[in-house]
């Protein structure tokens, strides 16, 4: 799995903690410790899809659209990352047996464990994560 499912996820959990006012790239940035560059990548994506809306100029930022009950994690992965658990195989020797099918093995056998991981990750929305966010803090949120 790379690691824009991981900052859109965090993303949206973040605008979903403040459902009420625009956050800018450079404060989620901020909360997941990455440069505003490569927020603004994950939250052009996730505009994309039209899970968020931004709005431009001075004030302007990122707000949560859709409702974190209904945004599943697999829903995210889809977008950010479908397909990266397939394995990465070499060139292979055509003439053998193994070399042949090797990649088509392993396609089918992680094709799988995509699906596993689609229906565990179907099951957790970003307001699971909100709450488990918010139980987890000691600090109040502003």
């Amino acid at each position: 799995m790379n690691s824009d499912f991981t900052l859109a996820v965090h993303s949206l959990t973040f605008l979903s903690l403040h459902p009420d006012r625009i956050s800018s790239s450079n404060a989620i940035a901020e909360s997941v410790s990455v440069h505003p560059v490569r927020i603004r990548k994950i939250l052009s994506l996730l505009r994309k899809h039209d899970y968020i809306a931004s709005r431009e100029g001075t004030g302007g930022g990122f707000i949560f659209t859709s409702k974190p009950s209904e945004v599943t994690l697999w829903e995210i992965y889809k977008i950010t990352s479908e397909g990266a658990l397939q394995p990465k195989c070499p060139e292979v020797n055509k003439k053998c047996v193994v070399g042949a099918n090797m990649q088509s093995v392993l396609f089918s056998i992680f094709l799988g464990a995509e699906e596993h991981l689609g229906e565990f990750l179907n099951q957790y929305t970003i307001e699971d994560l909100v709450n488990l966010v918010k139980q987890k803090q000691e600090v109040p949120l502003d």
